[in-house]
């Protein structure tokens, strides 16, 4: 029998059924192939974040009475593609760590032991370990969060007390919203608190969007801008960046065209959350080019970070290679090399 080289061959040797899911751009599901091949260094990681593939695997094995949770960051090499030795090392240790008690049956301690100071461990934050629960319970068929109730009493207008609303039953909202519900939505979203407006985006960022709440959000977010809500403003940025409509397009662009717009939070928003629609010949060198005009964005590490993502690699690497001598963009460029 050949030995569990990868994370891929523990699964399915141990008869685990596992749900895998991204943790780094955002919270979405991640098939088994995909993690497979990225082991085999067949593919880059498709959504890479500060260097890293972070993945939540969720999983029960032998007699556990609850799944485990693993979340591990595996590094990447520069072109996207697993630098497989921090996961070799954890295989071992996983390996060892079963093997040393095998005849107690595993119920969940050894497991979780095993991520005791782990380097590939690392701690999800608030919103991104609530729509993991979200999308987690709904792909096993199980019932929502109890926090669930009071938010579609709230958008349904039965409950107004939007400051008694958890942000696990907002989670459980967005991610089981039908589309039918988006509209009504959207005409609620210029009534909404700042505060339960930036709680919904950082949810809805975790989803594709319907061109009505895509719409109502661009319009927000522009009037957060008028009143200089910096933080409402890049909320709502990031809310329709995985959403393919083009109204979130257009508001991209127009940003983009609009120097005084583009701060760094601006940027950081686009590249973080909204990466998908820079996949555009005109969006992506507007951006490079803001992005190499001020000089508080971090040039080299947002470049970097976006040229590991598959679909960008190319298209960054080509407008940099062909800065234009004497623009801004090559300046940022010559300053890099030592």
């Amino acid at each position: 029998m050949q030995p569990i080289q990868t994370l891929d061959d523990f699964f399915t040797r141990s008869g685990t059924d596992v749900a895998l899911y991204h943790m780094g751009r955002r919270v979405t599901p991640c098939a088994r192939e995909t993690l497979a091949a990225f082991e085999r260094s067949s593919t880059p990681w498709p959504e890479p974040w500060q260097g890293q593939a972070r993945l939540a695997a969720i999983f029960r094995l032998d007699n556990m009475p609850e799944p485990a949770i693993w979340f591990l960051s595996l590094p990447l090499d520069e072109q996207g593609y697993l630098a497989p030795a921090p996961r070799d090392a954890f295989l071992r240790r996983l390996l060892e760590t079963l093997g040393h008690s095998q005849s107690a049956h595993h119920d969940g301690s050894t497991i979780e032991h095993l991520m005791h100071d782990n380097p590939l461990a690392f701690t999800p934050d608030v919103t991104f370990q609530a729509v993991l629960n979200a999308r987690a319970t709904q792909g096993a068929g199980l019932p929502p969060s109890q926090y669930l109730a009071a938010v579609e009493a709230f958008f349904d207008g039965r409950h107004g007390d939007w400051e008694a609303l958890g942000l696990q039953g907002i989670a459980d909202y967005v991610i089981r919203m039908e589309d039918a519900r988006q509209p009504p939505l959207a005409k609620m979203l210029h009534t909404l608190p700042a505060p339960m407006l930036r709680s919904l985006c950082h949810c809805l960022e975790h989803r594709p969007l319907a061109a009505a709440l895509v719409d109502e959000l661009c319009q927000r977010g522009e009037s957060a801008a008028a009143d200089g809500d910096m933080e409402t403003f890049c909320a709502c940025i990031r809310a329709v960046g995985s959403s393919d409509d083009a109204r979130a397009g257009v508001w991209y662009a127009t940003l983009l065209a609009d120097e005084a717009a583009c701060g760094p939070d601006t940027l950081a928003a686009i590249a973080g959350r909204g990466w998908p629609l820079l996949e555009d010949g005109e969006r992506l060198p507007l951006f490079l080019t803001r992005l190499a005009q001020d000089p508080r964005t971090g040039f080299a590490t947002v470049v970097r970070d976006l040229a590991l993502i598959p679909r960008l690699r190319l298209p960054v690497i080509t407008l940099l290679r062909d800065a234009p001598e004497g623009s801004r963009l090559k300046a940022r460029l010559l300053a890099l090399t030592p």
